[in-house]
């Protein structure tokens, strides 16, 4: 008996079923894998803001009279320093809680521009260390290393010197609006800015 089928025979090539089918399949999984992809990097970039440390932050007329020295920011959404030091902020924030007053003042509330007249604002961030009693003891500017800021507040909740009373780093630019009654005898109410690096 001799039979009609070669023992070589070529596979018989998919169906276009079959194709669509598997081709739909890696479509779905890219989509998939893409979906994940970008909702783990926005989680990952979006999980400390500016507007979620304000909402946690101190009031500053509580922070004036609770007996906590305090680190006041002058800040922005907008502020691209500002945001990068949100991470390092929070890390400090959760460190020193029990220790002292974090206070966020957005500059572009119209509320702080006594204060912002008051600390002199022209660049943000601009931190101001204030003691135990609301007192002034230091203020920085700029982008500044957290090792940086965590040796400022180590000093001030423990009455020390600050040991980088005057640091200064890269600002976001910022203009104060001026209030009619400003002291126009102050060269820094014409407009100038020192921007410093």
């Amino acid at each position: 008996m001799t039979t009609d089928t070669p023992v070589n025979s070529p596979t018989k090539p998919e169906s276009t079923f079959g194709q669509r089918l598997r081709n739909f399949l890696i479509a779905i999984v890219a989509i998939a894998l893409s979906v994940a992809l970008f909702v783990g990097l926005r989680a990952e970039t979006t999980s400390v803001s500016l507007s979620k440390l304000d909402q946690a932050s101190t009031p500053l007329e509580v922070a004036m009279t609770n007996g906590k020295p305090s680190l006041v920011e002058f800040y922005a959404d907008w502020c691209t320093v500002c945001q990068k030091m949100a991470p390092d902020m929070a890390q400090l924030e959760t460190q020193y809680a029990d220790k002292l007053n974090f206070v966020m003042l957005n500059v572009d509330n119209n509320k702080w521009l006594p204060e912002m007249l008051k600390y002199r604002v022209d660049g943000i961030p601009h931190f101001v260390f204030l003691g135990n009693n609301g007192e002034t003891i230091a203020e920085a500017i700029g982008e500044l290393p957290r090792t940086v800021m965590a040796g400022n507040l180590e000093a001030l909740v423990t009455g020390s010197t600050l040991p980088y009373a005057q640091a200064n780093g890269q600002v976001s630019k910022f203009s104060a609006p001026v209030a009619p009654e400003a002291n126009q005898d102050d060269p820094r109410s014409h407009g100038s800015q020192v921007v410093l690096n």
